[in-house]
């Protein structure tokens, strides 16, 4: 009676998971780097049940990433094939194969790289970078932060108390919200800014990170609280900020990424005069290592951050989108959001002003070690944009590709990620 009982219970929560079709398109190269010229040769099968279809009916193109130049359709009559494919240039090449299967269409892909460590961005700096950017961070600081901090205590542990914080931006009323995680016991730490990918949704910090003996402020960029339920989030991105990337892109001074980016400076000041703004806590940065980190736009975030504040010892860029926007004027992949993607005729101030925000200017303008982190599959932010901002950097710098992830990341790559940090913060 028992056991079925037990089974009962397991069947009542049986999801979908996955699908009984499977296309695998998998590089002759283990590592999935090629040479300029070099014959580049993907194996491609259908897969029922995880045995080869035969007669499978396929559609795929092929070519550099985000500019396909080869289209065909084909039968594999065993489920298997091989195609061939070649670049003429450094970059990144893709093979996507669709499968039509049962009146439905299942797809994979493969892009690989192609002497990566040539490829170099487009993107101009504009003469007045610096000065525009030094001026945006000094008129932000005339107003005070006026911080607040509310304790958690169903996010605290023993080891950690968490606090949603909130503190004013580059005007009076303007606010950025985040979790403040900070060890229990009274002293100096090392500190971790996380900054967040696009879109809105709310926030956790993260205690274990905080447990091994450092500061972790996580911020939200769009002036409201983070600990709401996800449908609030969801809500303000079907309204108010619905596609704020778009927002001011041909105004350098109206950009919405303009009061994003003074936000998180402003982040950093609260960091390193924590323990003034709120001695109660008991704790305090330890004055010399400080990070930063992010994934996609978090990445961006994390090249501005340490491109303009000279208190961040160390950082971590996954993905980094909003990379060398420029590159698709010349019908070379560019990174998210794609501003000018097969725009005929774009506005030149959108693309002036964009120079402003641009991974790549402020990618030239790092000092201190960082950890970059990619995929080859990834669709969102080409993985194009992503070496050609590894390479642009000068300072010490390591880099960590995952071929297969697409815009995620595996826990491997998570435990790697914060693993360097943890070590680059002198923590372990």
């Amino acid at each position: 009676m028992v056991l079925t009982c037990a089974l009962a219970v397991t069947n009542t929560y049986a999801q979908v998971r996955g699908t009984n079709i499977t296309v695998t398109v998998t590089p002759d190269h283990k590592d999935w780097n090629y040479k300029v010229g070099e014959k580049i040769e993907y194996d491609v099968c259908v897969l029922k049940s995880s045995t080869l279809l035969d007669n499978a009916s396929i559609s795929y193109e092929m070519g550099p990433e985000m500019y396909p130049e080869v289209k065909k359709d084909m039968t594999l009559k065993t489920g298997n094939t091989r195609i061939v494919g070649k670049m003429s240039k450094p970059g990144f090449y893709k093979l996507k194969v669709t499968a039509h299967v049962g009146g439905k269409d299942y797809e994979n892909w493969c892009t690989v790289a192609v002497s990566p460590e040539k490829i170099v961005p487009s993107t101009q700096c504009p003469k007045d970078f610096d000065e525009f950017w030094t001026k945006t961070a000094e008129q932000a600081r005339w107003t005070s932060l006026e911080p607040t901090f509310e304790l958690l205590p169903l996010k605290s542990t023993p080891a950690v108390n968490t606090y949603q914080v909130s503190f004013q931006n580059d005007q009076w009323g303007r606010r950025i919200y985040g979790i403040l995680n900070v060890p229990t016991k009274p002293g100096k730490y090392p500190a971790l800014l996380r900054v967040p990918g696009a879109g809105a949704r709310p926030y956790n910090g993260d205690s274990w990170f905080a447990s091994n003996g450092a500061i972790l402020l996580e911020i939200g960029i769009h002036g409201v609280p983070v600990i709401y339920e996800r449908d609030y989030y969801e809500r303000l991105m079907q309204t108010a900020v619905n596609e704020y990337w778009w927002y001011g892109t041909n105004d350098k001074n109206k950009s919405y990424y303009k009061k994003v980016i003074t936000g998180c400076l402003r982040a950093i000041d609260l960091i390193a005069t924590l323990d003034s703004l709120n001695p109660s806590l008991g704790v305090g940065w330890d004055g010399k290592n400080l990070g930063v980190t992010g994934s996609s736009q978090g990445g961006f975030l994390t090249l501005v951050c340490t491109a303009l504040d000279k208190r961040v010892s160390c950082y971590g860029a996954v993905h980094a989108a909003l990379c060398d926007h420029e590159s698709s004027l010349k019908k070379v992949a560019c990174g998210w959001p794609h501003y000018y993607y097969n725009v005929a005729n774009p506005d030149p101030r959108d693309i002036e002003n964009m120079r402003y925000y641009d991974g790549v200017n402020f990618a030239r303008r790092i000092t201190v070690p960082g950890y970059f982190s990619f995929g080859y599959n990834d669709d969102v932010v080409p993985p194009t944009s992503s070496y050609g901002t590894y390479n642009i950097v000068t300072a010490e710098k390591t880099l960590s590709v995952y071929p297969q992830t697409a815009h995620f990341w595996y826990q491997e790559q998570w435990d790697e990620w914060q693993g360097w940090l943890l070590k680059h913060l002198g923590i372990k």
